[in-house]
């Protein structure tokens, strides 16, 4: 565990007596072993998590790495570390991630020492998140764009673990860590306000009733259409027609749920102008036409019949 107030374990090597207003929390190594054994927390389980706020002269040095994932999150200063043959600077707004068994040091830098909130994971899930993280051993720093929501989701998973171990307070703290993993996953794929890609997407959204051309969309955002269609699949797992396709889709949806607009009235607010063309796009999308979707609950029993297709 990262406690630098204990004798360290499996050759790590603490140099520090504790940072005023520092937070720990620690799971009992038998209880570790038994959460292991459920189903959920067998998938994801903090072990160890703890806040060291202006951690001056904070270092850690483990020859042999740990058993667990080691998530380190910098709220603000700098640190450093070193990751198996590497050397990495550790800045605020950053994570560093490392893998279970890699030989690590870290510490806090000499003149603006970092505040820091870190967590031991392990679990069958846990190296999967790490990889949606892009994180790696030759590159084990990623960003972290909401530093604000990553320092609320800490929280709740040490105070969780502070209160007690039991296995419910253990499965809320790894619903807690889930969500702060793929967080931080989701937020290095979505893109910042006023990047290419941001304006693009807000484009298509604004264009739901039109057509819109890559080629076209690229020269509106000063990019590439191959290095926006890049962007797309990246952030999406799609390309941009496809996204707007889905964009199209989820307003018929809106329109289908909470308005009395026949299928051939939204096909139109949408740019359609083949109601039958867009009942087989909206099927394509959802397993069901239009008129089905809109009955799936009640619905309506009206001229949309004719569009069942």
């Amino acid at each position: 565990m990262d406690n630098p107030l204990v004798t360290a374990h499996d050759g790590a090597v603490p140099l520090q007596e504790g940072f005023r207003g520092q937070r720990l929390a620690s799971v009992p190594r038998p209880l570790v072993a038994e959460a292991l054994r459920r189903p959920i927390t067998g998938r994801l389980l903090v072990t160890d998590a703890g806040y060291y706020p202006d951690a001056a002269d904070h270092r850690m040095n483990r020859p042999r790495g740990t058993p667990e994932v080691v998530l380190i999150v910098c709220a603000s200063g700098s640190g450093w570390a070193r990751v198996g043959s590497g050397t990495h600077r550790v800045g605020a707004w950053q994570a560093l991630v490392i893998p279970r068994g890699v030989a690590h040091e870290y510490g806090a830098d000499e003149r603006n020492p970092w505040t820091i909130w870190w967590a031991h994971l392990m679990g069958s899930d846990v190296s999967k998140l790490a990889e949606c993280m892009e994180a790696t051993t030759e590159r084990p720093v990623v960003p972290v764009r909401s530093i604000g929501r990553a320092v609320a989701l800490f929280d709740e998973i040490v105070t969780a673990i502070e209160r007690d171990q039991s296995p419910v307070r253990l499965l809320g703290a790894a619903g807690t860590a889930w969500k702060l993993l793929t967080q931080i996953s989701v937020d290095r794929v979505l893109p910042e306000p006023g990047d290419p890609l941001q304006r693009a997407m807000s484009h298509l959204a604004e264009r739901l009733d039109g057509k819109v051309t890559v080629p076209e969309l690229a020269r509106l955002v000063g990019v590439s259409p191959s290095h926006l269609s890049t962007l797309f699949r990246r952030a999406t797992g799609g390309g941009v027609l496809a996204h707007h396709t889905a964009l199209r889709m989820a307003r018929a949806r809106q329109l289908l749920d909470t308005t009395g607009a026949s299928v051939t009235e939204i096909a139109s607010e949408l740019g359609f102008d083949d109601a039958f063309y867009f009942s087989r796009v909206f099927r394509k999308h959802h397993g069901m036409s239009p008129s089905s979707f809109r009955r799936r609950h009640e619905g309506y029993q009206d001229a949309d019949a004719a569009f069942e297709m």
